[in-house]
């Protein structure tokens, strides 16, 4: 018989936590025809000696709603081992889009989620208004990637009340009664779920709130009600200070699974121990029979800023006036004493959930403008305040003023300690995402955060076996979101795949390119040790770059049922 494609001589990993085996793997009409040893000729044919072959990568956190419109690449997520990636997550998308507030929802997009203003609005295309016609136009577009999308309580909400989302705390009778057949109609229109938002971090354009931040519970749980039958879909909620006990009611009630993302879940060296009873007390709850579970990133949770533009701060009641200052604006606000002494009051206090904790050891220099300044250069704020006898907020303020709030600063403020995430990494409430992928751009690039947990936890500090850590980047968040026949090397499942040198897979350090549209800068993520990305049986990346396609292969992942696949979720009666 003659099939499409054979890959010969891999080492497969089948993404469900089964031993390495040596194998060949035939690929015929997108689907997996066989594994073994086989004697069937393809139109296309790979050695892969000495390469591992596993499922592509399920990354569940990315922010592609807006450039998925112009790149149907998805870069750089496919070259980075991503075979299919969620959308919509946090509730922040551009759907439905009524060309009334369409620039509202851009504009509070682009500060949220990091993104170049002017590069959204050069480069979405508006051929859409209606959820169903999003859905139309990603199926004729294609994607390098499989695509699922969540429908956003804050794009929804935004869509029925414009500016009022943000500065009026509960909607009226009819404008809840909109928000819920928005939320039906999406889920009817081929929406795995519900992405919202309770972040003390998320403000929009100008400093306001994310609209659905200051919604109540009761209007949360109106749109989970919306999306249909019991067990039907998901709900991705970037939780804030939200506990699980608080979530737990919901989930169980309608019984869907809840997927929490907050900085609270996060390893903190400062309090080791809180993170940690956020999952137990998740945990708690699946074993009573509710999906409630946490997303955790492996990797330090790092934001590149400048004073210009200081996000991390933004929870910071300080920052509550400033936040839309221009740069002259800034530099007045920044010199006053007695500001600074609110922000220092700030960090001495900080609330539970907050990016910045007061942890100046954990703010880089990381890029001066001028010369005089290189000694700087990758030192710590507390570092250097400690050397010269100053205060670590000075130190960055006066740094920041000198070189015309251009200098670049890292921060590294949650996630960081290997053992203390390790932990959180391997526990069973826990599924490995928040990469951001398609957002923060200006900041950062954690894309590739697949490759990074193959090489940092995988090969270089043995926490997980190979099998068992390809397992935790497939098949586990492909089954707990439903989406069937992802996630695995097995005959009759999708044949997403990744093939790689375990040696050698990585991915480099960031870099800036100027491609969005007008011309934008955004930071990207090469990988390491990829000879071949493959979705849906065709090759999107050969290892070094994209093979070009008249329409992305990737399919639209609509109307799974989160009861379906590998895990029961229906809430115990």
């Amino acid at each position: 018989m003659m099939v499409d494609l054979v890959i010969r001589g891999a080492t497969v990993v089948d993404g469900l936590g089964n031993d390495p085996k040596r194998a060949d793997v035939a690929v015929k009409d997108g689907k997996i025809a066989a594994i073994g040893s086989i004697s069937d000729k393809g139109n296309e044919t790979v050695d892969a000696d000495g390469l591992v072959l596993s499922p592509g990568i399920v990354d569940v956190h990315t922010h592609y709603d807006a450039q998925v419109t112009w790149d149907s690449t998805l870069s750089p997520s496919p070259s980075l081992g991503v075979t299919t990636a969620v959308i919509g997550n946090c509730g922040f998308g551009i759907v439905p889009a009524p060309p009334a507030v369409r620039d509202l929802v851009i504009r509070n997009l682009s500060v949220v989620e990091g993104m170049d203003l002017d590069a959204l609005r050069a480069g979405i295309k508006w051929d859409f208004e209606s959820f169903a016609e999003y859905m139309g136009m990603l199926r004729r577009r294609g994607a390098y990637a499989n695509m699922a999308v969540l429908a956003g309580h804050s794009t929804i909400r935004t869509a029925v009340m414009g500016e009022d989302a943000s500065q009026r705390k509960d909607a009226t009778p009819e404008e809840l009664a909109r928000m819920k057949a928005m939320v039906a109609d999406a889920m009817a229109n081929g929406a795995i779920g519900l992405g919202a938002s309770y972040s003390l971090n998320h403000s929009g354009y100008g400093g306001v709130p994310m609209p659905s931040t200051i919604a109540p519970m009761s209007e949360l749980e109106a749109l989970v009600g919306a999306m249909g039958p019991r067990g039907k879909g998901v709900v991705e909620i970037a939780s804030g200070v939200k506990t699980p006990q608080e979530l737990e009611p919901m989930a169980a009630k309608y019984g869907r699974p809840f997927f929490q993302g907050t900085g609270v879940a996060m390893y903190n060296e400062q309090e080791p121990n809180r993170s940690i009873k956020m999952f137990e007390d998740s945990a708690a709850a699946i074993r009573r029979g509710v999906g409630l579970y946490i997303q955790i990133p492996c990797q330090p949770l790092s934001f590149d800023f400048t004073m210009a533009n200081a996000y991390p701060f933004y929870s910071h009641s300080a920052f509550d006036p400033i936040k839309a200052y221009s740069p002259e604006q800034l530099k007045v606000v920044l010199r006053d004493h007695s500001w600074r002494e609110k922000f220092r009051e700030n960090a001495r206090n900080p609330k539970p959930g907050m990016i910045f904790q007061g942890n100046w050891d954990r703010v880089m220099v990381a890029v001066a403008q001028k010369e005089r300044n290189a000694k700087y250069v990758n030192r710590y704020a507390a570092e250097i305040a400690k050397t010269e006898h100053r205060d670590p907020l000075d130190v960055m303020l006066d740094l920041a003023l000198d070189e015309d709030l251009e200098t670049a600063f890292l921060g590294r403020f949650l996630n960081v300690g290997d053992d203390g995430v390790a932990r959180l990494l391997k526990h069973e409430a826990g599924v490995v995402a928040l990469s951001d992928a398609g957002a923060h751009l200006i900041y950062m690039c954690d894309a590739g955060f697949g490759l990074h947990f193959l090489a940092h936890w995988v090969r270089e500090r043995g926490d997980f076996t190979i099998q068992e850590g390809i397992r935790r980047l497939t098949s586990h968040p492909a089954d707990l979101y439903g989406i069937q026949n992802r996630g695995r090397l097995a005959v009759g499942a999708q044949a997403d795949m990744l093939l790689f040198d375990p040696a050698t897979v990585g991915i480099s350090p960031a870099e800036r390119v100027a491609d969005l549209p007008g011309g934008g800068r955004r930071t990207i993520r090469r990988p390491t040790g990829v000879h071949g990305v493959f979705c849906n049986g065709v090759k999107t990346f050969d290892g070094k770059d994209y093979v070009k396609h008249a329409k992305g292969p990737g399919h639209v992942l609509d109307r799974f049922n989160a009861s379906q696949g590998g895990h029961t979720l229906l809430a115990a009666q």
